[in-house]
């Protein structure tokens, strides 16, 4: 399951939510975003 963020009050949005609407349901923010995992490399020896 994606999730969604808000830009604006970065709280999290139901992806059921999403389905009617593409607005924060906490401030009104028209601006969603999925969040990325960082990835972090290690260099061998």
């Amino acid at each position: 399951m994606t999730e969604y963020k808000c830009f604006q009050c970065n709280k999290v949005v139901a992806q059921t939510y999403l389905r009617k609407k593409v607005r924060c349901p906490y401030c009104g923010s028209k601006i969603l975003f999925k969040p990325r995992v960082s990835i972090t490399k290690v260099k061998a020896r």
